[in-house]
């Protein structure tokens, strides 16, 4: 099974430190008008998000998110029912995710904005050479030196700000899969063992290596990869990232690679996994865009105790996995998908 991921963006980048993150807890005393570009000055969402995340979660919220941008134009609309529907996913936090050319001074707007609001940024670097096997997220650096380098940069971006890290989804598993052409599977290894051992130089950097999810393949066939991937120098390993795997399943798949892998913590992407994986129709076509899915447990560090460190929303629900059951391009934002996630949920 392969996924796709978020990293494309209709809405052109800047320093998220001109947005003011936390003006978002004085949420109604700005007169937060601005326009849908995302250069006209800071994000209009300010002025619509009206709760910061409870104290158990840690993460930063981005007010200029597609889904705080959609949830301004309902409720400039007066459409207060979607509104409602897309303030459960614009007033979480979810993962930046990292792509393309020149991180730094991205990573360094997204790290500094959470510290301004007393928070830790979550950081999706994706950028592996050979991504995502030629599929519906192909791409990433051209070489390995390229990589490398694009790593140092991601790292000097952090700084000595808190962030939480996770690393290059699928890589790894798309290695063991087979999925990876064979010339390139020693030289993968070595980028994200390399890519921890560079990160982990940053004081206040956590990492998580990628390790698929519970319904992929058994704990079996991860932990010697997962070391060959530099798991003993990460804080752990993350699970269900872009998935629909049920927290509980989840749990007991991580807890049973956790002890193959010295009792390393992990976390849990919980975005969209409320109502579990779909069961219907072509396996191979169950991960991307599913019916009548839900948004998981809300971002949070107060998961029960054990190897789990945290829920978090790696994937930001309503981006799309690909152009399948009518969806957009991959990680384009598609309301009506939003709409339903929010709509299936608590």
């Amino acid at each position: 099974m392969h996924r796709s991921w978020p990293w494309r963006s209709p809405w052109r980048w800047r320093s998220p430190s001109r947005i003011g993150v936390p003006a978002v807890a004085l949420a109604l005393l700005a007169a937060g008008c601005g326009s849908g570009d995302a250069d006209a000055g800071p994000s209009p969402a300010r002025s619509v998000l009206s709760q910061l995340p409870s104290p158990a979660s840690p993460f930063w919220v981005n007010p200029d998110t597609h889904a705080a941008r959609q949830l301004v134009a309902y409720t400039r609309a007066g459409d207060s029912e979607k509104a409602a529907l897309i303030r459960k996913i614009a007033e979480q936090p979810m993962g930046e995710w990292i792509a393309g050319d020149n991180p730094g001074g991205r990573v360094r707007g997204y790290t500094e904005s959470a510290v301004e609001a007393g928070r830790t940024a979550l950081l999706v670097l994706y950028n592996i050479p050979h991504r995502d096997c030629g599929q519906f997220s192909r791409g990433g650096a051209p070489d390995d030196d390229a990589y490398r380098g694009w790593v140092d940069q991601v790292a000097r971006g952090i700084g000595e700000r808190r962030a939480t890290i996770v690393l290059e989804p699928d890589a790894l598993l798309h290695v063991v899969d087979g999925c990876t052409p064979q010339e390139f599977r020693e030289a993968r290894y070595a980028l994200l063992k390399g890519a921890v051992e560079r990160l982990k130089r940053q004081p206040a950097a956590k990492v998580y290596v990628d390790a698929g999810n519970a319904g992929w393949r058994s704990p079996d066939a991860l932990d010697e990869p997962l070391r060959r991937a530099g798991i003993t120098g990460a804080d752990g390993f993350a699970v269900n990232v872009s998935n629909f795997q049920t927290t509980r399943a989840s749990r007991e798949f991580g807890e049973r690679l956790s002890a193959k892998v010295g009792g390393k913590h992990f976390v849990i992407d919980t975005s969209r996994n409320g109502n579990g994986p779909y069961t219907q129709g072509d396996p191979g076509e169950r991960w991307c865009n599913p019916p009548g899915r839900a948004l998981g447990e809300r971002p949070t560090t107060d998961t029960g105790g054990g190897p789990v460190d945290a829920y978090v929303w790696a994937k930001r629900p309503g981006e799309s996995d690909g152009p399948c059951r009518g969806g957009p391009a991959a990680g384009a934002w598609w309301p009506e998908y939003a709409l339903s996630l929010a709509g299936n949920s608590r």
